[in-house]
């Protein structure tokens, strides 16, 4: 029986998807297909906004982006959102 037995699950077992939405944009597919290399799409958000949070597709929090120690991108969180406000 102690086969049997389910093992616990720790936090280190478990994998959460995040990822961070900088702003969006609306194209048509024409347009699409002429972006290049060099190409800027202008997103709906200010430079100064916060970017959106999301785990495993549900919204988490807020951040602003940073540069770390690293010279990588990172995210700063500023604020959490709970499950009633998401």
């Amino acid at each position: 029986m102690a086969a049997e037995r389910k093992r616990a699950l720790s936090n280190d077992d478990i994998t959460v998807d995040i990822h961070v939405t900088l702003g969006t944009a609306t194209l048509r597919v024409h347009q699409l297909l002429k972006l290049g290399r060099g190409a800027v799409v202008e997103l709906d958000r200010d430079i100064n906004d916060y970017v959106d949070i999301y785990a495993n597709d549900v919204l988490i929090g807020h951040g602003e982006v940073v540069v770390t120690d690293r010279e990588t991108i990172g995210i700063s969180v500023t604020d959490t959102v709970s499950g009633s406000q998401a």
